[in-house]
């Protein structure tokens, strides 16, 4: 996979679902259940209509407009350098909203397969924070490759939990259809955003393929299929299984269904070596953005010091402080997960609102149809965030009020020439 053009059709699309395909199907269809019942499928299936302009743009984006750097890069191109800041801030707090959230997962996996409650879960969160933090300060990163191999197992996992529940179960559950009420199926939308992150990553990858106009659109083709297979699976077996409970380990829910204890417990050591690798590999790329951003002057100087480093370890010291503070709230009752998954997930609404309303300006024709509609969808499911848009919005601010000093500092802070100094001498006077 390297920049000889080696990836083809199939490589290609694995990689697609592997960015897709993470820790959040471990958690977050549960709490789509729990927010809306069997109306939540509804949810899903508006986000897999917003996905296909979506994967479309960002694919036209990688063929048209070949940029390292990832999604900021693209808003750099089509908004400026202030918008790109802003993008990098919201994907930064994502980050540190949703690397505890991860954590947490793993910790319910684990609470559940030790029979322990919250604070177990907490706990482990606490103890997976701290591996994955130490590791990267050293230098240690888990490759995407292996990390392709876990969501690979996952993928498995989830179509083999998915086929075992459906024909025994598969009836259940479904009436009362809106328990909640109709709105609630915008509540579950937000919550579900998270599962369809990941159609931007491949876009920085299409040098990478043997033939980008042709192979890239195929395998963003052959990802979307399969993503929307799972996906519509996943769904109908987690409302069957788990609709009226308050589980928050409903993959271990289905496995258990045609497996019992034993695939219930093989389910939750999945779940922790996913969500541990995952972490670590944001944990470090996170790091990296942070620093880089730092440079810019969209976020405090100080992060980026040692920018240098393979890992910066100044913004690490940000996640050692952040990821067990809002873990203790968790275990202390001050929020719960589903707002944390709503919190990040707003902050990823924002990301794609700054790139797809880039991507308006930077492509023609019917992909920049589908970067308008996409647009229009995903403001759609912004406004069911509701007032957790204040987090984006609060990053945003503070993103341009620190560009916005630091540009001042800097105008105070240049040489003056010798002619430049008679001038404002004369204009005194």
């Amino acid at each position: 996979m390297g920049a000889d053009g080696s990836l083809g059709v199939l490589r290609g699309s694995a990689l697609y679902v592997g960015a897709l395909i993470g820790p959040g199907v471990l958690l977050v269809p549960a709490l789509a259940v729990q927010a809306a019942g069997a109306a939540s499928i509804v949810a899903w299936a508006c986000l897999l209509v917003l996905s296909a302009p979506l994967a479309c743009t960002f694919a036209a984006l990688g063929v048209r407009h070949p940029v390292a750097g990832g999604v900021t890069a693209y808003v750099r191109v089509g908004l400026g350098d202030g918008p790109a800041a802003v993008t990098g801030a919201c994907f930064m707090t994502a980050v540190l909203l949703g690397g505890p959230a991860v954590a947490l997962i793993g910790g319910y996996y684990v609470a559940d397969l030790t029979g322990s409650g919250t604070t177990v879960a907490v706990g482990v969160g606490l103890a997976m924070c701290g591996v994955v933090l130490g590791a990267n300060a050293c230098g240690l990163r888990v490759s995407s490759g292996f990390q392709l191999v876990l969501s690979a197992a996952l993928v498995v996992v989830i179509a083999t939990a998915v086929g075992v529940a459906l024909p025994s179960r598969g009836g259940d559950n479904w009436a009362p259809f809106a328990p909640h009420g109709w709105w609630a199926i915008g509540s579950a939308a937000s919550i579900l955003v998270w599962l369809f992150i990941g159609w931007e990553s491949m876009a920085q990858l299409a040098g990478e393929f043997r033939c980008p106009g042709r192979d890239l659109p195929r395998a963003m083709a052959v990802a979307f299929g399969v993503v929307a297979a799972l996906y519509v699976g996943l769904a109908v077996a987690t409302i069957s299984v788990t609709a009226g409970s308050s589980s928050k380990v409903p993959l271990a829910d289905l496995v258990a269904v045609g497996f019992g204890r034993a695939g219930r417990d093989a389910t939750a050591i999945l779940a922790v070596a996913l969500t541990m690798g995952t972490m670590n590999v944001y944990t470090g790329g996170s790091a990296k953005l942070a620093a880089a951003l730092a440079q810019e002057g969209a976020l405090p100087r100080w992060l980026g010091g040692d920018a240098r480093r393979s890992v910066p370890r100044r913004p690490l010291l940000v996640l050692a402080v952040t990821a067990p503070a809002l873990l203790l709230a968790l275990g202390a009752g001050f929020s719960n997960a589903a707002d944390l998954v709503r919190a990040t997930s707003a902050c990823f609404v924002a990301v794609y609102l700054l790139a797809l309303g880039s991507a308006t300006r930077i492509l023609t024709g019917r992909t920049r149809l589908a970067a308008v509609v996409s647009v229009a969808l995903t403001a759609a499911v912004a406004v069911f965030s509701a007032g957790f848009l204040l987090v984006p919005l609060a990053a945003a601010a503070i993103t341009l009020g620190a560009r916005h000093v630091a540009a001042r500092r800097r105008r105070f802070e240049a040489p003056v020439s010798p002619l430049a100094q008679v001038e404002r001498s004369a204009d005194r006077w």
